[in-house]
This record gives C-alpha cells, sequence and structure tokens, in this order.
C-alpha cells in the first residue's frame, strides 16, 4: 500500500520580506545641506569668508594683524547696535531712530556733564536713562496705536535729529559740545567704553570684547530662555502668541529699550572716544544696522534670524569699509559695495526660504 503524504503550508508563517531598498547616498547629503542652509548664519558666514579673501588678494595691507585690529573694531561698532537691532526684526520691528540715538545719548552725557560741572558718570547715567525712555516710547506707541514700527520711529528719527541740532547750538553755541577730557570721572569711563590694550604688540579697542560677550548673551538669550521664545513668537505671529500666554506687549517694548540700551552704549563709546560730539551725525547709521541684521538673516517679516548671523554681517560691513581704504579705492564706493551685499542678501534668505521649505 502506497503512502503519501501532502504538505500544507503553515497559516502562521510570515510572508517573506520584500526587498530592501537601497538607500542613495544623495537624497541624504541633499537632506542635510539643506537643513545647514535653512541656518540663517550659514549663509552670511560664507559670504563674510568670501569678502574676506577677496581683500585679503586685492589689498595686501589686511594681511597685516593691526589692520584685521582696525577690521574688528570698525565692525564692532556697528555689530554692537546690530544685535539688539536683530532682536528687534526677529520680534517683527524697525527702529529707524537708532542712528541718532547714539548722538542723543552722547549729547546728553557731555552736555549736562559739562554745563552743570558734574562728575561724568552723573551724564552717563542720566544719558542711560533717556535712551531706555526714548525706547520705551517707540516701543509704547507701537503697541498701543498699532502704527507701524516704521511710521513711528520714522517720527522718532526726525524729531530726534532736530532736537539733536537745536538743543546743542542753544546750550554750547556750536553744533558740537565742549571737550570733556579733563573733568571727573573721565579716565575711568575711557576705561569700560573706549580704552585698548595690548595683544602680541597690536592695540585692541575694547569694544571688540564688548561686541563679543554681548553677541554671545544675546544668542543665549534667543536659545535658551523663555524670553527668546517670546521674541520668536510675537515675531512669527503676535495674535497666536498673545492667545497662548505671551505677553506681546512686554516682549516688544523691552526690545525697543534694548537698542536704547545698544545707542547708549555706543554713544558713550563715541563720547570717550573723541571726548566730544558732533550733533549732526548718526544719519544713516541706522541703515547700516538694519542692513547687517538683514545680511545676517534676519527676515524683514519677523519671526526667523540669529544673533551670530549679524556678528558676521557687521563684520563683513567692518571688511569692505576698511578693505577699500587698504585697496587704495575710493571710498565712496563703499555705500555701493551696501547695497550689493544687502540685495544679494535679500535674495539669498528668499532662495533659502523656498529651498527649504520645498517637498
Amino acid at each position: 500500500m502506497t503512502m503519501t503524504q501532502t504538505t500544507v503550508p503553515a497559516t502562521g508563517s510570515p510572508s517573506p520580506a520584500p526587498p530592501a531598498h537601497r538607500k542613495d547616498g544623495r537624497t541624504a547629503e541633499r537632506a542635510l545641506a539643506i537643513r545647514l542652509l535653512a541656518r540663517p548664519e550659514v549663509g552670511v558666514f560664507l559670504g563674510a569668508a568670501a569678502v574676506y579673501i577677496f581683500f585679503l588678494i586685492s589689498a595686501p595691507p589686511v594681511r597685516e594683524a593691526s589692520s584685521m585690529a582696525n577690521v574688528l573694531y570698525q565692525s564692532s561698532t556697528i555689530g554692537i547696535m546690530a544685535l539688539p537691532v536683530a532682536l528687534l526684526m526677529i520680534g517683527g520691528e524697525f527702529d529707524l531712530s537708532a542712528g541718532v540715538a547714539v548722538i542723543t545719548s552722547a549729547l546728553t552725557a557731555s552736555m549736562l556733564a559739562y554745563q552743570l560741572s558734574m562728575n561724568v558718570w552723573v551724564g552717563v547715567i542720566a544719558a542711560l536713562v533717556v535712551s531706555l525712555g526714548i525706547g520705551f516710547l517707540n516701543g509704547w506707541l507701537v503697541v498701543k496705536t498699532g502704527l507701524p514700527s516704521f511710521l513711528v520711529t520714522l517720527g522718532s528719527f526726525l524729531i530726534l535729529q532736530g532736537v539733536n541740532l537745536a538743543v546743542t547750538k542753544l546750550v554750547t553755541g556750536n553744533v558740537a559740545t565742549d571737550d570733556i577730557s579733563t573733568m571727573d570721572g573721565f579716565g575711568q569711563a575711557k576705561k569700560i567704553f573706549a580704552s585698548t590694550f595690548e595683544v602680541g604688540g597690536v592695540q585692541i579697542k575694547i569694544t571688540i570684547v564688548w561686541w563679543l560677550v554681548f553677541a554671545a548673551i544675546a544668542t543665549w538669550v534667543l536659545l535658551r530662555t523663555k524670553y527668546g521664545n517670546w521674541i520668536f513668537a510675537v515675531g512669527g505671529n503676535k495674535d497666536s502668541a498673545r492667545a497662548v500666554g505671551v505677553p506681546v506687549a512686554f516682549t516688544k517694548i523691552s526690545l525697543f529699550m534694548l537698542v536704547g540700551f545698544g545707542a547708549w552704549f555706543i554713544g558713550m563709546h563715541q563720547l570717550f572716544s573723541f571726548n566730544t560730539v558732533q550733533s549732526g551725525e548718526g544719519v544713516g547709521q541706522e541703515l547700516i544696522y538694519i542692513s547687517a541684521a538683514v545680511i545676517g538673516g534676519c527676515l524683514l517679516t519677523g519671526g526667523a534670524g540669529s544673533a551670530i548671523g549679524p556678528v558676521f554681517g557687521a563684520f563683513m560691513f567692518g571688511m569692505v569699509q576698511q578693505g577699500i581704504v587698504y585697496a587704495g579705492w575710493n571710498p565712496d564706493w563703499f555705500k555701493a559695495f551696501l547695497g550689493v551685499m544687502l540685495l544679494g542678501a535679500v535674495l539669498i534668505n528668499l532662495w533659502v526660504q523656498r529651498t527649504a521649505t520645498r517637498r
């Protein structure tokens, strides 16, 4: 008798796994590249490196350590103000009065101390109060009226420009303040705001150190604190931010006051560097501060940016401004370079946004 066996497949056996797809390394690389390009500081870092290399080749004096110290000093005077301006832009606002506010601060400290024959520190503290007050007023008007900050601060710009000239002429009889270098407290204040120290035989301005310290603090605030989250939130969508409990009014007003603090600091640097202040200066500087922030990756619409980006943006400005001189070119080309860099930065930011969001 013949027996046959029938094999019955097991019903619980797993189905064979489909063949694994081979991963394309280019996909991972492209995703990493897009993530890097989406960082606002990456593009400006590459741009700053390109500008540095360009002047390193075309302007041999740039290769000297003393020349680079001058470049960094020029960059620091822009960068210290560009940092609070950048934070304000991330918060969705502008301040067109930042340039003349620097001079207002310096004039206040100088004239108050000199005319009343007081210690210069009294003028320094009074100037800080005035600068914070200007920032508070700008922020309060923007929040309470709902007017665009462009219009509010344009009005502040015109008011401060006129007051600077008129009050200086009324008090001193001239367009510049008197020399305060012999007054009490001048030496101590100069050490903080305008001193120099030597590194390897090269004179370094103290503002370079302050610039880096302020940049580190601003970066920490943006990335590690609740206040930094508030800045991004109000810049992205203030109504949504208010709905989730973000104090929109406080955040915006405090950002304008930070710009006032920056204006005070740079104003004190100018005062104690040159001992006197020209009342008509400062006009146009606000555009340089805003341009450094935009080149650094801060969007004009708010809600995006970093504190490191404006550091490289300010370095590009300082490098171009000094590099043109070291190359022996006509310094009038500086503004043309600024326009090209600003337009290029806006176009690059637009391209990065579209690339990063493209599926």
